[in-house]
């Protein structure tokens, strides 16, 4: 797949109209699933390395509407990965001391030291979209942020943090089956949220939000990646490409041994 497709070219508007929530670039499922799991197995390789290595830090952030799958994404996705060097972190709302610091504290102590990598299910982009849409804040705080966003990410990247960021792109039409799945399923039933279905009612909003965001904080060091996520099963190969691609990309070898261990004798 040419993922370069996928990706929000800096200095770009996005439409999200534009992009067709239920794409499989040509993909069948039965092939994506055979990608998948050799994407998954790679990844894991190049995971093992990294950690070795302990020169580069991995940082995903998994932005979607609710329903969107970020879990299903994590949860499928990073599967073959070893957990000692992964971590999730989920962005609720601040805590009263997170509010006392500025917007980005409580991210900047979640980022991946080198090494590992960390997931972002939310992110510090929270605080242009619902502070946005809910008005928590006025126009003029929450609109110097992607700037400061934008400066933020750069000391990241400059500091051997690699930035993947996925915008689980979902139709209106396929988050109200999913939430309708929600309600008939029992197994699914404790996802359900009345909160959910009140801000499905500000779809748009949210929707002016997102294109803002992708819009405004695609850039050269950490660009946005806009994932079709209709299908469950493109949206897992797609985002499992991107991240073995990006790994491959930082030319990473396993640590010279200090040691000469033809020498070394076990009894």
């Amino acid at each position: 797949m040419d993922t370069d497709k996928l990706k929000v070219k800096p200095g770009s508007r996005v439409k999200l109209i534009d992009r067709h929530a239920d794409d499989t670039h040509g993909y069948t499922k039965e092939k994506a699933s055979r990608e998948l799991q050799q994407y998954r197995t790679r990844m894991a390789e190049l995971q093992e390395m990294m950690y070795a290595e302990k020169k580069h830090a991995l940082l995903i952030v998994l932005q979607a509407p609710d329903a969107g799958g970020k879990d299903g994404t994590i949860r499928t996705v990073m599967s073959g990965v070893n957990p000692q060097s992964c971590q999730v972190t989920s962005f609720k709302a601040p805590t009263p001391i997170e509010l006392g610091h500025d917007f980005l504290w409580r991210v900047h102590k979640a980022v991946p030291i080198k090494g590992d990598i960390g997931i972002f299910n939310r992110s510090h982009y929270e605080d242009v979209l619902i502070v946005r849409v809910h008005t928590l804040v006025p126009k003029s705080v929450w609109s110097k942020r992607y700037e400061y966003i934008n400066v933020f990410e750069r000391i990241l990247s400059d500091s051997g943090v690699t930035i993947l960021k996925f915008f689980l792109h979902i139709s209106k039409e396929e988050q109200k089956k999913r939430f309708e799945q929600r309600l008939e399923d029992p197994n699914k039933m404790w996802k359900a949220n009345p909160t959910d279905f009140e801000e499905r009612k500000l779809w748009d909003e949210y929707i002016d939000a997102f294109e803002d965001a992708l819009s405004k904080c695609s850039t050269e060091v950490a660009p946005w990646h806009i994932i079709p996520a209709d299908k469950k099963w493109f949206r897992n190969l797609a985002v499992s490409q991107l991240i073995v691609e990006a790994l491959e990309g930082l030319d990473m070898k396993y640590p010279k041994l200090d040691f000469d261990p033809s020498q070394l004798v076990i009894k």
